[in-house]
C-alpha cells in the first residue's frame, strides 16, 4: 500500500480589500522612506522633527498625549505640558525620518553616532551561563539600541511585535536584521519558548517594557498601576537570568548615548508569584526614572494605563497571584 505525503494547508488568502488596503498603506510608507532618502541623515532628521512639531503637534493626536502628561506631573503648568509635548513630536518626526538611515546610525565606524557607556555593566560569558535581558523602553529612537548591542559584539534576539502590515513588517525585519540583533522573536507561547532557549544559551535578549501588555499585571508607573509584561522577570526568577537595563538619550540631532545601567537585583523571598510582581515593578520603576529625566523623548502618545473599573484592569488584577504561570510551562 502507498503512502502518500500529507499535503501542507496554504495559508488562507487574505481578502481583496485588505491586501489592496495594506498595498495603499506601503506606499505610503515607502513613499515618506523614499522622500527622507532624498536627504543626509541629519537633514531628515532635523525635517522629520520640524514636521513633528509644527504639522502634528497641534493636531487632536496630542490629546491622549496631553492627559498622559497632566496625570504623570500635577506639578507641572499648561506651558511645561506643551513644551514636553513639542519636544515629544520633535523626537517623532526625527525617529520617522531616520528610519530611512538607520543602515548610518551606529556606535561604529568613521563617524559613530551612538555613544556607548556602562560596558563595566555588561555581564561576562561566566555571570550568564542563563542568559540576560537587555530591557528598555522607547526612549528616543528606540530601533538603534539593538544595533548598539550588536555592534560592540552582544549575541542574541529582539522581541518584537509584527507590523499588521506585511509589507512594511518585511522591509523593517530586513532592516532590523541588518543593523540590530541577528534574530526576530515574536511576542506569544512561540516567542516565549524561543527565548528560553536563548537565555539557556547564554545569549542577550532585547525587550521592551513599556507598553501595556493585555496579559500584564499592575505595577506603580508615575503614580498609577499600568498593566506590565512580567515575562522577563519571570523568566529571569526561572531561569537564574540577568536583568541589564539600558537608556538611550538623543544628544542632538540624529546622535544618541545609550547607557547600560546595573542589574536589577533579583528578590528572593520563595514565593515566585510575590517575587516577580516586584521584580517587574523593579523595571518599572527604572523605566519611570528615565523618563523623568527626558520626558519628551519618550512615547506619550501610548495608551499605558487604563481605568480602575475597566475590564481589562479587573483581568489583570485576577491574574497578578497567578504570575507564576507565564515560566511554569517551560
Amino acid at each position: 500500500m502507498n503512502q502518500t505525503t500529507p499535503k501542507i494547508p496554504a495559508p488562507p488568502r487574505m481578502p481583496f480589500r485588505r491586501k489592496f488596503r495594506y498595498r495603499v498603506e506601503a506606499a505610503g510608507f515607502f513613499a515618506v522612506i523614499g522622500f527622507f532618502r532624498l536627504f543626509g541623515v541629519d537633514r531628515a532628521s532635523a525635517i522629520g522633527g520640524w514636521i513633528g512639531r509644527t504639522f502634528i503637534a497641534p493636531t487632536k493626536l496630542s490629546k491622549l498625549a496631553r492627559e498622559n502628561l497632566v496625570a504623570a506631573f500635577p506639578e507641572k503648568d499648561a506651558a511645561e505640558i506643551e513644551t514636553i509635548l513639542s519636544g515629544m513630536w520633535d523626537n517623532l518626526g526625527r525617529v520617522m525620518a531616520e528610519y530611512a538611515h538607520l543602515d548610518r546610525i551606529h556606535a561604529m565606524g568613521d563617524d559613530p553616532r551612538i555613544i556607548v557607556s556602562g560596558l563595566e555593566n555588561a555581564p561576562p560569558l561566566e555571570e550568564r551561563a542563563q542568559g540576560a535581558f537587555l530591557v528598555s523602553a522607547h526612549f528616543a529612537n528606540w530601533e538603534i539600541m539593538p544595533a548598539a548591542a550588536r555592534d560592540y559584539g552582544l549575541t542574541g534576539a529582539t522581541i518584537v511585535r509584527p507590523t499588521n502590515n506585511p509589507y512594511v513588517n518585511d522591509w523593517l525585519e530586513k532592516t532590523r536584521t541588518r543593523n540590530g540583533m541577528a534574530e526576530l522573536v515574536s511576542k506569544g507561547a512561540d516567542g516565549m519558548r524561543r527565548i528560553y532557549g536563548l537565555l539557556r544559551k547564554g545569549e542577550y535578549v532585547c525587550m521592551l517594557v513599556d507598553q501595556r501588555a493585555s496579559e500584564g499585571i499592575p505595577v506603580p508607573f508615575f503614580g498609577r498601576d499600568a498593566l506590565t509584561t512580567p515575562a522577563p522577570a519571570a523568566l529571569a526568577l526561572r531561569l537564574g537570568a540577568l536583568v541589564v537595563p539600558f537608556s538611550n538619550e538623543r544628544v542632538g540631532g540624529a546622535r544618541f548615548h545609550v547607557k547600560l545601567h546595573k542589574p536589577i537585583v533579583r528578590p528572593n523571598t520563595g514565593d515566585h508569584a510575590r517575587d516577580t510582581l516586584e521584580f517587574t515593578a523593579a523595571i518599572t520603576a527604572f523605566v519611570e526614572e528615565r523618563v523623568r529625566e527626558n520626558p519628551e523623548q519618550w512615547l506619550w502618545i501610548h495608551r499605558r494605563w487604563v481605568d480602575a473599573d475597566a475590564p481589562l484592569r479587573k483581568r489583570a488584577q485576577a491574574l497578578a497571584d497567578a504570575a507564576s504561570a507565564t515560566s511554569s510551562r517551560f
